[in-house]
């Protein structure tokens, strides 16, 4: 599986967020230490400094693929390639509420402004994803329309974007199976939060035959935010076997960084991260605790640098004292 983060991109597009340039290229480092496979990191068409920093984070020279976000409109594109940038994802709108608000209900028109932009991606030699916004409003049949032209143009991946979060994690799986069956494109989850399931709706993605996931570190994101890439990447190596090596440290060092610099307060109950998860006040919990430590954790703190704790308090027992 692919961990595409976008922290940088999406992440930023919380309400009152934005980082400036030192933060961005400490948090990319810190995206690829932690395990990202792949970086999201901005939209370029936003301006001259979006541009700049853009540049700079390609300047670390991260062994890994560092992608921009667009339209898919030649305007968006010129400015990605005017950044050297060589790995696009190039955004349309594919449900009707969306086709209606944007492009005046014109299906046609869409399509050929993607094949229009697609066809110089392809001449650039870019890694290009297509990214359907809205797809869990949209017909699938346009969907399997959009991803027959991708693959004619040489794209590579398709963006399955949950854009306001209404899906299902059963009824994702059942979809997602559904296009991957086309064979057509690699599939990627892009998934929001707003019934808080985002993670849940992206692991069920990647059981369907998706290959990729985005994620933001602490769910950052619009509205509700996004797929976490904490609980995905433990997710990844816990529920899915993956042999990744996760650098307890790094993920830590990671998600304080996120914290800070989006001035955003993690909750003492967030999994994998939240202060409070290894804490047991709960006597029974105590005392099997205390025979086995994987009595009542799933994984051990050690792995995400935190540490265990058993506070005295209401429901405390004589194992605890």
């Amino acid at each position: 599986m692919i961990i595409n983060d976008t922290t940088l991109r999406d992440g930023e597009q919380a309400p009152y967020v934005a980082f400036n340039t030192d933060e961005k290229l400490a948090i990319a480092q810190a995206l690829y230490i932690a395990g990202a496979d792949e970086l999201e990191v901005g939209i370029p068409a936003m301006g001259k400094k979006e541009q700049e920093d853009i540049k700079e984070i390609l300047a670390l020279n991260l062994p890994i693929r560092i992608m921009s976000w667009n339209r898919a409109t030649m305007h968006d594109l010129e400015a990605s390639l005017s950044c050297g940038i060589q790995a696009v994802d190039l955004s349309i709108p594919v449900s009707d509420i969306l086709i209606d608000a944007k492009f005046g209900g014109d299906k046609k028109r869409v399509l050929s402004q993607l094949e229009t932009v697609l066809h110089v991606s392809q001449q650039e030699g870019l890694f290009t994803c297509i990214g359907g916004e809205d797809s869990s409003r949209a017909d699938t049949h346009f969907l399997k329309e959009v991803m027959e032209i991708g693959k004619s143009f040489g794209a590579h991946r398709f963006r399955y974007c949950d854009t306001v979060g209404i899906l299902r994690p059963y009824q994702t799986y059942q979809i997602i199976s559904s296009l991957v069956q086309y064979d057509l494109l690699d599939i990627e989850m892009h998934t929001h939060n707003d019934f808080g399931m985002a993670t849940a709706n992206a692991i069920s993605g990647l059981e369907a035959g998706a290959t990729s996931v985005n994620t933001t570190v602490i769910g950052l994101g619009e509205r509700a935010g996004n797929a976490s890439f904490e609980q995905v990447i433990m997710s990844l190596a816990h529920l899915f076997g993956e042999e990744r090596c996760i650098d307890s440290d790094a993920l830590k060092h990671l998600v304080q960084l996120v914290e800070k610099a989006s001035k955003q307060t993690v909750s003492a109950s967030m999994p994998i991260v939240g202060k409070n998860i290894f804490s047991h006040e709960s006597g029974i919990h105590v005392n099997g605790m205390l025979k086995h430590e994987n009595a009542y954790e799933a994984f051990s703190p050690h792995e995400v640098g935190m540490k265990r704790s058993y506070p005295i308090g209401k429901h405390s027992g004589s194992s605890t004292l």
